[in-house]
Formats: structure tokens, C-alpha cells, sequence
């Protein structure tokens, strides 16, 4: 068996905690370690060093998700930082598997992170919807499925994406010609053993789960995308993505080079919390676990006070005297994601970890962020009409996408 960058046990149930595609759990409810992901997975941290040169390099200020560490651990980032820095193009891939009619904050969290992407280093960006992915995991039909990528490429559009930069595909749409070629030359250089140490298969799971991560592998290879990358099979790609997508790309970057292709380059984000806890990430599942784009600025607030589980102490005067487990507070970590100020959000988690600040005045400060986020997300979706998701999703060159 060749070996992988890193063979890593991602589904063995005896780990502290398991981290794949499609689970995301720690032992005994506790947090997610980090660090021992990035052993376990292999991949780097981020440090101050790539923030200053994506500053230098793009002549702008990092982005929040990039400042606070939200965006963690990386492969290969600097190879597209040096790659940029020679005057060489790349490319991005990200995408969303639609098992949900609304999106969630946590799921906004890689695309908006794209988005200022593809605007500092103005480049092109291809956007896969796992239609079948969600079909074959989830007691879906394949027309519900379909649907569900349309509805959720509208709030993916509402992000902000360059149309003349940007395509969006779905796979039950887009899957053939070069784009399978690319997946079957995956299929063969893997094994059934590779499969199972990777992703954590079992002999219970139905073959569809086994044969698909060629599908979310190959369009880190520019050939699958002949409309747009004729000519240009040696460009570098680039993937935002949660560290539990991690998997799919360590494969991909072991067979990527016994195809001639480049490895693709990954700059991966830590979990979004559940309102209830740090304890993995939100759940499509359970409404009252996530801040949803359909929420109304009511809904925002009665989640928060209700929900957002709270580092403050019991009483008011235990609070003055001991202040709060900022390690532990919902809406500092959510604050940290979405509070723009760096200033203020200092001030907050200085004024709340000392006692000054209440937890009730910190709670009212996210929901007047969150609401404005909301709407302002709502506003932008409700402009997205089937004809412009037509545009993004059309199979067609796009003339300026390194302009």
C-alpha cells in the first residue's frame, strides 16, 4: 500500500475524538484539540509570518477570520504565496453540501472567507455543490437534493462572488467528460484499504459512500475544468475549507502528482460552536444549536439569551469579584468571528474577563451584530433571482477571471 502524507486514524473510534467528513466529536463532550489535529492530520499551523505576507503581497488588511485564528492550519499556503509573488496565477475550490434548505452561521464561514480571497488576489473560483454527496449520506431524494443545491447556491451568490470570476456546478449537473476522466484516474490509484484508513468505512457502508471522494477530489485539478482552464493544466489551486474536509484532500494531494498534477494547496478553518458549547460544530439537526441567514432579528435574540452558553458567573457579585471564563463563552467566540473592531472586542473581553461587563450587556452586543449580519445577508439573497444562480452555474469561459 503506498503510503498517504499522513495515515491518519480519522474515524478510529477509540480516538479522544473523531474528526472526518461527517462527524465531528470529542470524548465525552469535550472540546476539539487542535493541535492534535494538526499531528494527527499533518498538516501546519498559520502564524503572524503568512498574515503579513498575504498583507504585503495583496496590499490589504488580513481578514478577521485571518487575524483571530479562525483560519488555522495550512498545506502548502506558502507555495501559493510564492507562486503569487513570481507573477503566477492560482485558482480557488470550495463547496457546500446541501442538506439543509437555510444555512447556517458556521456555514458562512468558508464562503466569506473565499470571498475575500478571491477579491485580494483576484483570481478564479470554482464552487462544487455534493448534490449527490447528500443524496447518497442523507434520506434524501436525488430531485430534493437538486433543489437544495439551487436554493443554496442563492445564499452562497449573496456572499458577494465576481460572477465574470465565479462557477458554481452541481454534481448530478456538471459530473462527466474531463471532470470523470479526472475522477476514475483517482478511483484506480486507491485503494480499498487506503479508502477505509482514510475515511473510517465499514463493511456496513453502501459502495456509493466508498466511490465518492474522487468527485470532491478532482476539482483541485484545473483538466476538469476545460471551459475554463484549457491550457492551463499546471495551475495551482487553493482550498478554504473546515479542517473535518481535510481527508478528502490528503488523498488527493498523495495521487495528484502520479497524474502530473500539482498538489492542491489547503488553508483550513477551525469548527464554528454550537450555541450550547464548544464541543464541535453546529448541527443542521438541531435548530435552537445554530444562528440561521432565515432567522428573524427575534429569533436571533431569544436564541442568544436562551441558548449561548455563558463563561459569566451565577450571581452578580461572584461576577464583579471573579469575572468570566472567556475560555468557555459563547458570545466571545462568536464576537471573535464577527465583531469587525479589533479595538472593541479587546475592550469587551477585557471589561466582561475582569467583572465589569455583565454577561446580559455582552449578549446584547452580539445580537445587535448578528442581526445586522443577518439582515444585511437577507437583503442580498432576496436580490438573487433563478436567473442570475443560471449565469453563475453556466457552463461557459470566463474572459476575465485573472483580470
Amino acid at each position: 500500500m503506498a503510503a498517504m502524507e499522513v495515515e491518519a486514524k480519522v474515524a478510529d473510534k477509540e480516538e479522544e475524538q473523531v474528526v472526518n467528513p461527517w462527524e465531528v466529536s470529542a470524548k465525552d463532550g469535550g472540546k476539539i484539540d487542535y493541535d492534535k489535529l494538526i499531528d494527527r492530520f499533518g498538516c501546519q499551523r498559520l502564524d503572524q509570518s503568512h498574515i503579513q505576507r498575504v498583507e504585503r503581497l495583496t496590499s490589504r488588511p488580513a481578514h478577521v477570520f485571518l487575524r483571530r485564528g479562525v483560519f488555522f492550519a495550512h498545506r502548502d499556503f506558502n507555495e501559493i504565496l510564492d507562486a503569487y509573488e513570481r507573477g503566477e496565477k492560482f485558482y480557488l475550490y470550495t463547496g457546500r453540501g446541501p442538506s439543509s434548505e437555510a444555512l447556517h452561521l458556521g456555514h458562512l464561514v468558508p464562503f466569506m472567507f473565499t470571498k475575500y480571497l478571491q477579491d485580494a488576489f483576484k483570481v478564479p473560483l470554482v464552487i462544487q455543490l455534493t448534490d449527490d454527496e447528500k443524496f447518497l449520506w442523507k434520506n434524501l431524494t436525488i430531485e430534493e437534493s437538486q433543489r437544495l443545491a439551487r436554493e443554496n447556491a442563492k445564499d452562497i451568490i449573496a456572499c458577494g462572488f465576481d460572477v465574470a470570476k465565479t462557477f458554481i456546478f452541481s454534481d448530478f449537473d456538471y459530473v462527466g467528460g474531463a471532470f470523470y476522466k479526472n475522477m476514475v484516474q483517482v478511483a484506480k490509484r486507491v485503494t480499498y484499504n487506503q479508502a477505509v484508513g482514510i475515511f473510517g468505512f465499514t463493511g456496513e457502508d453502501h459502495i456509493g459512500k466508498v466511490s465518492f471522494p474522487p468527485v470532491q477530489a478532482v476539482p483541485s485539478f484545473p483538466s476538469s475544468f476545460p471551459h475554463l482552464f484549457s491550457g492551463k493544466e499546471n495551475l495551482r489551486c487553493l482550498i478554504p475549507c473546515a479542517i473535518d474536509q481535510d481527508p478528502y484532500f490528503r488523498m488527493t494531494r498523495d495521487v495528484a502528482p502520479r497524474l502530473g498534477y500539482l498538489k492542491p494547496a489547503l488553508i483550513e478553518s477551525s469548527f464554528f460552536p454550537a450555541l450550547q458549547g464548544e464541543t464541535g460544530k453546529m448541527s443542521a439537526s438541531d435548530p435552537n444549536s445554530a444562528i440561521y441567514v432565515t432567522d428573524s432579528a427575534k429569533d436571533i435574540k431569544n436564541k442568544i439569551n436562551k441558548y449561548a452558553f455563558s463563561g459569566g458567573q451565577d450571581s452578580v457579585e461572584k461576577h464583579r469579584q471573579l469575572g468570566a471564563n472567556l475560555e468557555v463563552d459563547i458570545p466571545i467566540k462568536y464576537l471573535t468571528f464577527f465583531l469587525e473592531d479589533d479595538a472593541e472586542l479587546e475592550h469587551v473581553k477585557k471589561e466582561y474577563g475582569a467583572g465589569r461587563l455583565l454577561t446580559g450587556e455582552v449578549k446584547q452586543r452580539l445580537i445587535e451584530v448578528l442581526t445586522e449580519m443577518v439582515e444585511r445577508h437577507r437583503r442580498a439573497r432576496a436580490a438573487v433571482t433563478d436567473e442570475m444562480v443560471d449565469a453563475f452555474m453556466a457552463v461557459r469561459p470566463l474572459p476575465h477571471m485573472f483580470d
